[in-house]
């Protein structure tokens, strides 16, 4: 196990650098001069040549020791992600109010979805082919056919205008979460059922639940104990693919009920041409994946050791 989490995380290092040239590339070569993305096309020679000086723009890109790749670099390292120039602040300060409301909202939505999928699907799997399974199915079905943004201005119209049973704007508390949290869970849950019950009915005609069925075990006992246990490998890797948005936040939900979340910091820096903060987000979120993925293959070793056998 230990020779298999070592040469994981020695594959992550190359992929990493790569992030990190592809994004430095993406901001400071392909989309052009900083200063005139920020200052205006306008902007007059001396103006962006301060600027260039003041941000350390004016060095090299890449092979010299003091080249505006080494000093993005080691900035990040340092967790010093740039100077917002929207928000006079550092980028930093900015994310940090940011994470609070981000994760206040994604953790609730992950959690709460990932757990009533999960029991849905096993009552489906339980139940397949009758009156309980083909009920679950069709109310998937439908919550899939239905658009995320139909849910959000459903939600709003219908339950905190019309009802008045939540509020429809603002972040002053966990009352003011309910809302976003319950259209982010429904709005997956259709598609979260589906692949955890194809999932658990990929295991149900396996040789040893057969066996365990001739042993006289309870059905919920081979559905929990066993079943549940060899599906969960798929499932990590279905519900890995959402942890990064815990971080970078919920773009709709945090814009349309004015959720202060790191979504939220991304879309304002995106108008208001903040490429400091976008390119923070952008790093972060790749990394994030980076950890995620890796985090998600010791997962596998630790549930199936075939998996680092034939690693």
């Amino acid at each position: 196990m230990l020779r298999y989490a070592l040469r994981r995380i020695a594959e992550v290092i190359p992929t990493t650098v790569g992030i990190l040239l592809l994004t430095f590339a993406l901001f400071n070569v392909v989309g052009g001069s900083p200063a005139e993305a920020i200052l205006g096309k306008n902007a007059s020679a001396e103006s962006i040549a301060a600027f260039n000086r003041k941000y350390g723009y004016d060095k090299p890109l890449v092979f010299a020791r003091d080249s505006q790749f080494v000093r993005f670099v080691t900035s990040f390292a340092k967790g010093d992600f740039g100077y917002s120039v929207e928000m006079k602040e550092p980028v930093a300060d900015v994310l940090a109010r940011g994470v609070g409301p981000s994760l206040s909202l994604t953790v609730p939505i992950l959690v709460g979805g990932t757990i009533l999928g999960l029991l849905l699907a096993m009552l489906a799997a339980a139940w397949r082919g009758r009156l309980v399974d083909k009920a679950i199915l069709f109310g998937s079905t439908i919550l899939m056919s239905v658009n995320y943004v139909v849910w959000v201005l459903a939600g709003q119209f219908l339950l905190s205008y019309k009802a008045g049973l939540f509020p429809i704007w603002g972040y002053r508390g966990w009352f003011y979460l309910a809302l976003p949290v319950m259209i982010g869970i429904v709005s997956s849950l259709g598609v979260d059922v589906r692949f955890f019950r194809t999932a658990i009915l990929d295991e149900i005609y396996r040789p040893y639940v057969l066996t365990a069925r001739a042993k006289g075990l309870p059905r919920w006992t081979i559905l929990t104990r066993h079943v549940l246990r060899n599906a969960l490998v798929p499932i990590v890797t279905y519900v890995s693919l959402s942890i990064p948005y815990l971080f970078t936040g919920s773009l709709l939900l945090e814009s349309f009920f004015g959720i202060p979340g790191l979504g939220s910091v991304s879309l304002n820096a995106i108008h208001s041409a903040d490429m400091a903060v976008v390119r923070t987000m952008v790093v972060l979120g790749a990394l994030l994946y980076q950890f995620v993925n890796l985090v998600t293959d010791l997962a596998y070793a630790a549930l199936d050791p075939r998996v680092r056998m034939r690693g």
